[in-house]
């Protein structure tokens, strides 16, 4: 009965990647190998939209040279030497797998109703209980992200986004307890809310960066092609990546770099120009940033930005979808970041961003691989950036799974920290690791 009544509610979603859990369409046609080989993604638009650039020298990682702790590795690894294995079962709906920092091997699994559950060595328990709180109504709506303070456990908090019964965006946080593994859910502290004009588009992830900053990612506000042009529009939220100090509480403070902290748009805002961003992750070894966007009826991006590209990058909706231009001219003078990785509705229809793979399970050729997926196929390619500053990209594993987040059982940032990757099947409630193949 269960299973009836989720498929029941992925059918009210929009086909063609408009909505981020759209519903799985028939098996597209079988990918020809000039679609999944290494291809190197270095397709140009014709119109005025630059590669990622930097404000400051790159360094050795960002520019793909090698460096004493970070080799350049070539091409993507063999899928065979992996494999996908069940490691639990029985959510309802799972919208993100999160750890918090410095306990490996805990996670914890979010469902689009309002509840968290922490899951280790084989037990669970529900975490944090938002039932009371979290509107669900629309397909895109729940409990969509969470993430630990970055001094947990020593500053005991939980940071969570999810929709209220207004459908509008709620970021707050909670007190932990650590001996028990609960979040008192009584003791909520909003730190910002923000209207929803409608019911998609609402993004959710939230992350910590490797500067302790708290990065909040919010789509365009919904509807289809961003009809009131909020994505590019600096005195609006919608259609951003928000990065705020929560440090100090009170409920925060804006970091003093961030591009508008002077005027001409909200003091929150760091990046502009996303039409859904449905995950996003830094590399815990370079503090580069991969930002998986949501296409609108043809095409789905992957975006990066190097650790020190600085604030203030525009990734392009909705002049352009992918690379490919979309509605209006951008303004002379406008800098413009095209995705390093796109793919057509021929392949899928709702990107799910992944990780970037620090673990120690697999073979070394996997260090520094990005994984990300497709919602509707199943499919999940690798991306890494070659020695000469190209991209590379492939499909890896051809799953069926309904892919809703990808997620690491270790927070944190350096090459101690590790971690392995989990994904989350939709529809079944499934929750599977990548182990090395036996």
């Amino acid at each position: 009965m269960k299973r009836i009544i989720a498929l029941g509610m992925m059918l009210t979603l929009l086909l063609a990647g408009c909505q981020l859990f759209a519903p799985a369409p028939p098996a597209p046609p079988s990918p020809t190998p000039e679609t999944i080989g290494e291809t190197p993604t270095t397709q140009k638009p014709t119109a005025t939209r630059s590669r990622p650039t930097s404000t400051s020298q790159p360094s050795p990682a960002a520019s793909g040279e090698a460096s004493p702790t970070m080799p350049a590795l070539a091409g993507l690894p063999d899928p065979a030497t992996a494999r996908w294995v069940p490691f639990a079962e029985g959510f309802q709906q799972p919208t993100a797998i999160v750890a918090a920092p410095g306990f490996p091997g805990r996670i914890f699994v979010l469902e689009r109703k309002g509840v968290a559950w922490t899951l280790y060595e084989g037990e669970r328990h529900v975490f944090l209980d938002l039932q009371d709180r979290v509107g669900s109504r629309e397909s895109e709506q729940g409990l969509l992200g969470m993430a630990f303070h970055p001094r947990f456990p020593q500053t005991p908090w939980v940071f969570v986004n999810y929709t209220d019964h207004n459908g509008d965006t709620v970021v707050s946080y909670f007190p932990v307890d650590i001996e028990a593994w609960t979040a008192d859910a009584a003791r909520e502290t909003v730190v910002l809310q923000v209207d929803q004009p409608y019911g998609n588009h609402n993004g959710g992830h939230l992350l910590f960066g490797p500067d302790e900053m708290l990065y909040i990612g919010l789509g365009d506000g919904g509807a289809a092609g961003d009809p009131h042009d909020y994505a590019q529009n600096p005195d609006v939220l919608l259609g951003k990546m928000l990065r705020i100090d929560v440090r100090q509480g009170a409920p925060y403070t804006v970091p003093p770099d961030n591009p508008f902290v002077q005027g001409g748009g909200r003091p929150e805002i760091w990046a502009l120009g996303l039409r859904n961003p449905w995950r996003y992750d830094f590399d815990p070894w370079t503090g580069d940033l991969y930002i998986a966007d949501v296409g609108q009826n043809a095409w789905e991006e992957v975006n990066f930005w190097p650790a020190d590209g600085g604030p203030g990058a525009n990734f392009g909706w909705d002049y352009y979808e992918g690379t490919h231009p979309y509605e209006d001219t951008p303004p002379p003078g406008l800098t413009l970041i095209f995705p390093v990785a796109e793919y057509g509705h021929d392949l899928g229809c709702s990107v799910t961003g992944g990780v970037v793979y620090r673990g120690r399970a697999l073979p070394p050729e996997w260090q520094g691989v990005y994984l990300y997926g497709d919602f509707c196929s199943g499919r999940i390619w690798g991306l890494r950036r070659q020695p000469d500053g190209t991209w590379m990209t492939r499909v890896l594993f051809e799953t069926g799974f309904n892919i809703s987040t990808f997620g690491r059982d270790q927070a944190g940032f350096g090459k101690e920290v590790g971690g392995e990757v989990y994904l989350a099947h939709y529809t079944t409630g499934a929750i599977y690791r990548l182990e090395p193949a036996r």
